[in-house]
């Protein structure tokens, strides 16, 4: 398969598919939830847009890495949660309601944030002798097509043809989980002969990410007080990230393969460490 189907045809109707069945099961009522319960969406959003930025960093400064590879961390720290977080919430009995906020406005505000953080990381780790750039307008308007669109779209659908939304949503879930494998498994592919050196270079750093990440949404929120299911939900906010936005950054945007090994590993990993909070939130339903 030729690279610019992959990265100009497959990954960005992979994420516009994704961010369709998001929209689709999403009502006006969910933007308003910023208002009911403050706190916890601050708490939230604190711990997606900034202190996960941080912990990435933090990380690409303690593991040893190849500054490509460093980038990739980077870059799906700063993405913004994952759809699938929605899903595992729900799982694992943690604050659905506040999870799809949290998507929603984690999803809008990196709009602005990536193409600004991922320059950074670039001219940090692989300096001025970097032949790539993100043009921060162009940037925007890429991920605002891609993403914010698709979402409108499906949140019109939702409004004006709920029962046609239900059973789109469907549909539009099991195509998306098909094209992040698609995507996964040609990157594999077309990296296999280096792949033992990318688990080797990059699999630490993103294991500790992920971990750590949710780690840390946990700990704030119990911290501040959040209550049990709203603590569920923003340590897998924070720890399920969106994949496939960050392979399209990377392997798309910046045409590099090597920056998006990180994501895809991620992509992977993160289903674990999800199903681990399925076993806690469960574990938590019982006790009480």
């Amino acid at each position: 398969m030729q690279e610019s189907i992959f990265t100009t045809l497959i990954l960005p109707i992979a994420l516009a598919l994704i961010m369709l069945g998001m929209g689709l099961s999403l009502k006006f009522e969910d933007f308003q939830r910023i208002t009911k319960y403050p706190k916890a969406v601050s708490v939230g959003l604190f711990s997606q847009i900034v202190l996960l930025p941080i912990i990435g960093f933090v990380i690409t400064k303690i593991v040893s890495m190849p500054p490509a590879i460093a980038v990739g961390l980077m870059i799906i720290a700063i993405a913004p949660g994952g759809v699938s977080s929605n899903m595992i919430t729900y799982l694992a009995g943690g604050d659905v309601a506040l999870s799809v906020t949290l998507t929603v406005f984690s999803s809008i505000i990196t709009i602005f944030t990536i193409p600004i953080l991922a320059n950074l990381a670039l001219n940090h780790f692989l300096g001025q002798s970097a032949a790539i750039a993100l043009p921060i307008g162009t940037t925007m308007g890429q991920i605002f097509l891609i993403t914010i669109i698709p979402t409108a779209i499906g949140m019109y659908i939702q409004y004006k043809l709920p029962e046609l939304a239900r059973s789109l949503e469907k549909v539009t879930s099991r195509l998306a989980i098909g094209f992040l494998a698609l995507i996964i498994l040609i990157l594999v592919i077309r990296e296999w002969s280096r792949l033992p050196e990318f688990i080797l270079q990059a699999g630490v750093g993103v294991v500790l990410l992920n971990l750590f990440s949710m780690a840390a949404g946990f700990a704030i929120s119990k911290l501040l007080k959040l209550s049990p299911p709203q603590q569920i939900c923003v340590a897998i906010e924070v720890g399920i990230q969106n994949g496939t936005l960050a392979i399209a950054i990377t392997a798309g945007m910046l045409g590099n393969q090597d920056m998006a090994i990180p994501a895809a590993i991620y992509s992977l990993f993160m289903y674990m460490t999800g199903f681990g909070a399925i076993l806690y939130g469960k574990s938590l339903s019982k006790t009480a």
